[in-house]
């Protein structure tokens, strides 16, 4: 017997009416000095249904978001899925050739866009024209609603369930063309009861700060899931999270749980360092993803800020962290263990598993994983083997359970016939005092031969013959001669993505 989906759908799940008879009082949001509570949160989510339906947009139709992280990014998050749309949000800082890529290829009815943003849309003179709308917002003009008195106003929200398409999230793009992971209804959810529900353990009375966007998958679920699930308030902040902007912003406004990428993390601990106090009183845990975190940054945030930065590792297609470090069973350079709710396992280039110990190409599986890409069926299939996620990541596992990330599947690379691991490399490079950041890929010596460059970022900003000596010195001292770099460069920075991951097929092109 097939069983039918129960009705369900993510307005109803955050803000319906049951839920705000607990929390509507409290406050959800607070940004550019203002509190917003539940139920003004849920005027703002009805004011902007209205704007959307008010467009043509229906069930199944997508709508862009190119928005800050801002009241109205939530609130128009909600609206759309409300109404049984598609949320397709954008990344703001990539360029207006990708954010059109986007819309044209999610084939959006709707884009809602910051005034500041809107250059980078341009629908006039375009067949798209025809079938997609604009919508300016201008955050700092239009005060926040008034909660309605009468809350029956609402019209019936669309009969979706928990497999209905929600929204759609396209990846950075780090090794090229952005591609839309579609997720649905219920994948929020299960992200909270796993995850946030084991990991993070969120209340009432926590307050949250993200400095990875919500138009991330890591940021949608730091900066919207997690804190509206829990009833708890999440800190918005539209501008850039420069090292300085954070550190007032953890002195002024106390978050009690604080997200970033391992580079943010060491961008904090260098501002420390250089006499700017970097008030972390207020944190009760640190979290930390977006690629592995390297060992010195996990010990020197922890000697100097007393600490624990918990490691983990998430997807755009699985939506958020599936393996993970807890408080009190976080280990050295593990991205830690399965979360419940999802099963994880290594297979070798075959597809064949790898039983215990050992190491293999990490497949995950779990009720938040992407339903497909976006218009890519062949890629889809690919990447989804009867519901196992190939997440194009190289784990190593150990005999209690822990996973130790190689590197992505493409990134590892062999010399002498023996697999070198670039976090490995670069570990034992960020061990020098002088180094802050260092990237490793593959290269050729003089004969041909496969040898391994590593790209160096130094305190100094200048390197030379002596410093190179000195690395390889180090490197020696900790690795097989094999996985010594052989070539190095100095770089006053290295290439990212938007994202904070370093983009090592840039890197892998200049020294080929």
């Amino acid at each position: 017997m097939t069983l039918i989906p129960q009705y369900f759908n993510l307005y109803d799940y955050f803000l319906g009416d049951e839920r705000l008879a607990e929390v509507g009082r409290r406050t959800a949001i607070e940004f550019r000095g203002s509190r917003i509570t539940y139920d003004e949160l849920r005027t703002e989510v009805d004011y902007w249904t209205e704007q959307i339906t008010a467009n043509g947009v229906g069930e199944g139709d997508r709508v862009a978001l190119l928005l800050y992280d801002s009241p109205e990014f939530v609130a128009c998050f909600l609206a759309a899925v409300s109404v049984g749309a598609i949320a397709v949000p954008i990344n703001t800082f990539i360029s207006p050739e990708e954010v059109m890529f986007i819309i044209r290829d999610s084939g959006a009815r709707l884009v809602i866009a910051e005034e500041e943003l809107e250059w980078k849309v341009s629908l006039s003179g375009s067949p798209f024209k025809e079938t997609c709308s604009l919508v300016v917002v201008t955050t700092a003009e239009r005060p926040y609603l008034e909660p309605k008195d009468d809350l029956a106003e609402r019209p019936p929200l669309p009969a979706t369930t928990r497999e209905t398409p929600a929204f759609l999230l396209y990846t950075s793009g780090s090794t090229g063309m952005p591609k839309g992971a579609l997720h649905l209804h219920g994948s929020i959810p299960y992200t909270v009861e796993t995850y946030s529900g084991e990991v993070l353990r969120l209340s009432e009375e926590d307050r949250t700060y993200s400095a990875s966007r919500l138009f991330f998958a890591y940021g949608l679920g730091n900066s919207l899931s997690f804190p509206l699930a829990a009833g708890a308030a999440v800190l918005l902040d539209a501008e850039r999270p420069t090292p300085e902007r954070l550190a007032s912003l953890l002195e002024e406004q106390s978050p009690t749980v604080f997200f970033a990428v391992p580079a943010v993390y060491r961008s904090l601990l260098d501002l420390h360092e250089s006499g700017r106090r970097v008030d972390t009183s207020s944190l009760r845990l640190c979290i930390s993803a977006g690629e592995a975190l390297p060992p010195s940054i996990f010990a020197d945030w922890e000697r100097t800020f007393g600490l624990t930065a918990l490691d983990g590792i998430g997807s755009t297609e699985m939506l958020h962290i599936f393996i993970s470090n807890r408080e009190g069973r976080a280990r050295l350079s593990s991205s830690g263990e399965a979360v419940g709710g999802y099963a994880a396992r290594l297979c070798d280039d075959d597809g064949n598993e790898v039983e215990g110990e050992g190491t293999g190409n990490l497949w995950i599986r779990g009720g938040s994983a992407t339903s497909g890409y976006w218009n890519r069926s062949e890629l889809t299939a690919e990447t989804i083997i009867d519901g196992w996620v190939r997440t194009g990541d190289l784990y190593r596992r150990d005999a209690e359970g822990f996973y130790y990330h190689i590197g992505r599947s493409d990134d590892c690379f062999k010399v002498r016939g023996m697999w070198v691991s670039p976090i490995e490399v670069e570990a034992a490079l960020l061990a020098h005092e002088s180094v802050v950041e260092a990237a490793v890929v593959s290269s050729r010596d003089e004969d041909g031969l496969a040898t391994v460059k590593a790209y160096v970022v130094i305190r100094t900003g200048v390197g030379d013959e002596a410093m190179k000596e000195d690395l390889r010195e180090l490197a020696g001292s900790r690795l097989p001669p094999y996985k010594v770099p052989s070539q190095i460069e100095f770089l006053k920075e290295l290439p990212r993505t938007s994202t904070g991951k370093i983009q090592r097929y840039k890197l892998r092109g200049a020294s080929q």
